[in-house]
């Protein structure tokens, strides 16, 4: 089923975010912090209302938040991703943009970052990747 807003997906119990949004808030996204962080800081950007140029949105000023922090000085680097579907690994199905913060050390290899959604395949420079068919 799709919600059209974030209110009725939490009404419905699909979207299980807090009712507190960080302060970071805005009139078209809700900021929460991860419930199962994968570092300290991940947040998770929300689209108030289920609809593409909202999700754009959202992604947008993921993008600029991470960016801000790391011309602050307050974060190395940052990785931004959704996960759109089952297959993709979605477990709760109202959009939302993971925004998570990376500092050097905080995994043994960074190589290759996001591509590390598909176990063996981040690190196209080791022995062992395979190119897809």
């Amino acid at each position: 089923m799709r919600y059209e807003t974030l209110e009725t997906a939490a009404a419905a119990g699909v979207a299980p975010w807090s009712d507190e949004a960080t302060e970071h808030s805005d009139y078209h996204v809700a900021v929460f912090r991860d419930a199962y962080p994968v570092t300290s800081g991940h947040l998770l950007f929300v689209p108030r209302w289920n609809k593409n140029e909202i999700i754009e949105e959202a992604l947008k000023y993921a993008f600029r938040f991470g960016h801000h922090k790391v011309v602050t000085g307050e974060w190395e680097a940052y990785n931004v991703g959704m996960n759109c579907g089952e297959s993709a690994g979605q477990t709760v199905m109202y959009p939302h943009i993971h925004l998570i913060p990376r500092r050097t050390g905080d995994c043994a290899d960074p190589v290759g970052g996001v591509r590390g959604v598909i176990f063996g395949q981040a690190n196209y420079k080791k022995t062992g990747y395979q190119k897809p068919a």
